[in-house]
């Protein structure tokens, strides 16, 4: 996949009852569908990082994540396919005995990228100059991506999601999980427009960025949790319009738009754009987790 491109991905409206009865007039921006394996704001994050890499004649990318990571498999995929060596640091050391009953882990691994596997107590340390510097004596010159692609390369490629077909939305929703995302698409935004964001991990986060406000109260649990509730509405909502969600992100900020339209809180006056992340690598990696 080439990196060098501008990719704009299209806005698909969505008609039910409930919305005509609202008066509301909901869009999906479809970053979803940019790429099987690296979609949505993987894709975005990592756009600016890869060309940075390659600016600087680097040959091996080293990241972090966890055992169901989509960023992890999004580095792994996108490394290969742009000649890039991929060293992945998991967290959890019984992990390792368990590549082959963890399809992100296998994905990654067929997609040639090398596996350190740390302890959650080490891992806490990835930040540290000293624990980098562990992995440089390990495994020689190395692009450095952090956990998540989070820096300010990966924020200036999210600037990139909101196009001149999105400018006329004045209400947009996008989830959040370290806020890489929508720091970007706020960056981005145009005086009259306002982002609404859905935090999905459990505490309570504030939006330090213009026209931009937080909600905390749809976390269902935390990260990478969920209700019966929660699982319903992902049921209910992929059988009525044939459009994947994923357990972790998209399926809690569906779930927020359509209870703040339900319970009168959206502005009706202007046409709503829900941002659609992607994440759906993970999913299976969800479904064997929790059996689903």
């Amino acid at each position: 996949m080439n990196f060098n491109l501008k990719i704009e991905t299209k806005n698909q409206q969505i008609f039910l009852p409930i919305l005509e009865e609202k008066k509301v007039s909901l869009f999906l921006k479809r970053e979803d569908i940019i790429h099987p394996f690296v979609s949505g704001n993987k894709f975005r994050k990592l756009k600016y990082n890869l060309l940075k890499a390659n600016e600087e004649k680097k040959t091996q990318l080293l990241t972090f994540g966890g055992a169901f990571s989509n960023h992890i498999a999004a580095v792994a995929y996108a490394g290969k396919k742009n000649n890039f060596e991929t060293i992945g640091i998991i967290r959890g050391e019984a992990l390792e005995s368990q590549i082959y009953e963890n399809p992100t882990l296998l994905f990654a691994q067929e997609c040639g990228m090398k596996f350190h596997f740390v302890t959650r107590e080490e891992y806490k340390d990835k930040t540290t100059a000293l624990f980098i510097e562990k992995f440089r004596n390990i495994y020689g010159d190395f692009y450095l991506i952090p956990e998540g692609g989070t820096n300010n390369l990966a924020v200036k490629g999210c600037e990139e999601i909101l196009t001149s077909e999105s400018f006329h939305y004045k209400n947009i929703f996008c989830a959040s999980g370290t806020g890489t995302t929508y720091k970007g698409i706020s960056r981005s935004l145009l005086t009259n427009q306002k982002l609404t964001v859905i935090n999905v991990l459990k505490f309570e986060a504030k939006a330090h960025e213009p026209q931009t406000t937080v909600l905390n109260n749809y976390h269902f649990g935390g990260y990478a949790k969920h209700t019966s509730e929660l699982l319903e509405f992902k049921s209910w909502f992929e059988a009525i319009f044939a459009i994947p969600l994923d357990y972790v992100y998209t399926s809690k900020l569906f779930f927020a738009a359509f209870d703040l339209m339900k319970n009168n809180t959206l502005h009706k006056e202007h046409e709503i754009l829900i941002i659609h992340c992607g994440g759906l690598q993970g999913n299976l990696g969800y479904e064997h987790r929790y059996k689903l």
